[in-house]
């Protein structure tokens, strides 16, 4: 049976369960006549592809019941189903394995090709690595403070420079200098996602090519790979969170022994040092066996909150409130020599105004007081506010005009899908990524967006895009996800401001929605001095 043919079956309520109804909801706000059956049929298949709505179960299960009784029957014995239920049944609850022989079944029942699954290079987990990998001056100069306050009581330190200025190149060469005066020794580095753990064991193969003296074991301990623990002498380990803390918990002797071979640990993205599974893992890495063992953080944002000092407080104690800088001669700010030298782009912040139909309840209000975020609640009322969509719509037609790439920071995963579904009926090439979305086709969608070429292209996402992405051609940001953390914020607004020396834009424009009663943040200058007096 044609999929086409499948689909042309679907009356008007199966049309709504296959799009949503929030942006069909919205289309029909906006021109009723932009939600025509067909239209609606072609949209679907635009934003989903007929491959990924039979991969999805949930669509899946929806485009079965349109299936005439004789087709169903037919696909029931295709696919070799047992009896003991109904043929729609057995259908919907049919298991459909990547790459299995009933996948390729339902896909050559209905005409189309499996859509190939996502390779991904699968390096070791164990590498060697072989040994110039140069700094700017401000760069150095960090370099050489970092260096000396890990050689004196108490051992520990937080770098803390701006998006775009290096952070890591500079991580890189303290950590080439650190293995070099001590032979044989393990230097651990933690960060909190895959991508950037990935980004991390790349880039020191890079720089040990260059810097290094000897042959040294990176080893990658993230995801589904594993190490052996008796190989594990001399190099660095780069540890994904989870990773690290489930084999902590499921057995202490794992983290004693590394403890005992490393001499420095390395915490991306430090502001969530004292989160309690970093807490767990740092206590046995940093305060047991070895001497004098060295703690180095890496942040954009040397605090965890906007307005709560007393947790802020409690970061700058566990780096013994040492922190190194980035410091430019003539520069109050070092974000404005970046500016200057074209590592960032020029930001122009603007502020989108609106009240919209979303009132805040005493309970409400409550919750905001207490909790250190947005509530899922309200962000769920704001992201199906009409008039609230209909300006941002509006506002992303206008950037347009201006901008090549446009990244949305949308409110939750619905708010996300609703966006990229009205963007493209309006005729633009707009798509959504979320955790929701699978890996195949949200990596297609990223690398699409990332791609040099003519056409406008909008990004709408939740959740995923704000830490190991680059996308450097990116020259607008929106943020529709209101937010009390200025850390969140800064990771937003620093996947849209690489400057043209870094393969980026002179300029770049972020726009941000200002909901009435809601906190929000100005610019990413104001964030990097924010936490200033708690490190005094």
């Amino acid at each position: 049976m044609r999929f086409e043919d499948l689909l042309s079956r679907a009356d008007d309520e199966t049309l709504q369960l296959l799009l949503g109804q929030a942006p069909l909801k919205l289309l029909l706000t906006l021109d009723a006549q932009l939600a025509t059956p067909q239209q609606i049929r072609e949209l679907i298949l635009r934003i989903y592809s007929a491959e990924g709505l039979l991969l999805s179960p949930d669509k899946r299960q929806i485009l079965f019941d349109l299936l005439p009784y004789e087709s169903a029957h037919i696909l029931h014995k295709v696919l070799r189903l047992p009896q003991n239920r109904n043929t729609y049944q057995e259908l919907k609850l049919a298991q459909f394995r990547r790459g299995s022989e009933r996948e390729q079944a339902m896909f050559d029942f209905f005409g189309l090709n499996v859509p190939l699954q996502e390779v991904h290079e699968q390096k070791p987990a164990t590498q060697i690595s072989t040994g110039r990998y140069s700094l700017f001056n401000h760069q150095r100069d960090a370099v050489r403070r970092v260096v000396s306050a890990l050689e004196e009581h108490p051992y520990r330190v937080l770098l803390h420079m701006p998006t775009g200025a290096g952070k890591t190149r500079v991580a890189m060469n303290i950590i080439a200098d650190h293995l070099r005066k001590h032979e044989p020794t393990l230097v651990i580095w933690l960060a909190n996602s895959e991508e950037l753990c990935e980004q991390s064991a790349s880039e020191f193969e890079s720089a040990w090519n260059y810097l290094g003296n000897r042959n040294i074991g990176v080893y990658r301990f993230w995801g589904k790979r594993e190490i052996a623990l008796d190989e594990v002498y001399d190099g660095l380990l780069i540890g994904g969170l989870a990773k690290m803390y489930s084999a902590t918990k499921q057995k202490l002797e794992f983290i004693m022994e590394l403890a005992g071979r490393t001499s420095l640990v390395i915490i991306d993205e430090a502001h969530s040092a004292i989160a309690e599974t970093y807490k767990l893992i740092l206590d046995a890495l940093v305060r047991m066996p070895r001497p004098n063992p060295r703690l180095l953080g890496l942040t954009a944002t040397p605090g965890r909150t906007w307005a709560d000092i007393e947790i802020d407080k409690e970061l700058s104690e566990f780096f013994a409130r040492q922190k190194v800088t980035l410091m430019i001669s003539n520069y109050c700010n070092p974000i404005d020599y970046l500016v200057d030298k074209k590592y960032l782009a020029q930001v122009h912040y603007t502020s989108l105004y609106h009240e919209g139909s979303t009132k805040l309840t005493d309970t409400d209000i409550r919750k905001l007081q207490n909790c250190f975020e947005i509530p899922d609640s309200i962000l769920k009322r704001l992201a199906e506010d009409e008039l609230r969509n209909l300006a941002i719509i509006t506002k992303l037609e206008e950037l347009t005009k201006r901008h090549k790439r446009i990244l949305v920071f949308a409110a939750t995963v619905t708010h996300a899908n609703v966006l990229a579904a009205v963007l493209t009926m309006k005729g633009y090439d707009a798509a959504s990524v979320t955790a929701k979305t699978p890996g195949m086709i949200r990596s297609r969608m990223i690398e699409q967006f990332k791609q040099n070429t003519p056409e406008v292209r909008i990004l709408c996402n939740f959740g995923v895009l704000t830490t190991g992405f680059d996308a450097p051609l990116t020259s607008a940001a929106l943020i529709a996800r209101p937010t009390k953390s200025l850390v969140l914020y800064s990771q937003m607004v620093g996947r849209a401001i690489r400057g043209a020396r870094v393969g980026g834009n002179l300029s770049a424009e972020i726009v941000t929605v200002i909901d009435y009663n809601l906190p929000g943040f100005r610019s990413v200058a104001e964030a990097f001095n924010n936490w200033e007096d708690i490190w005094e």
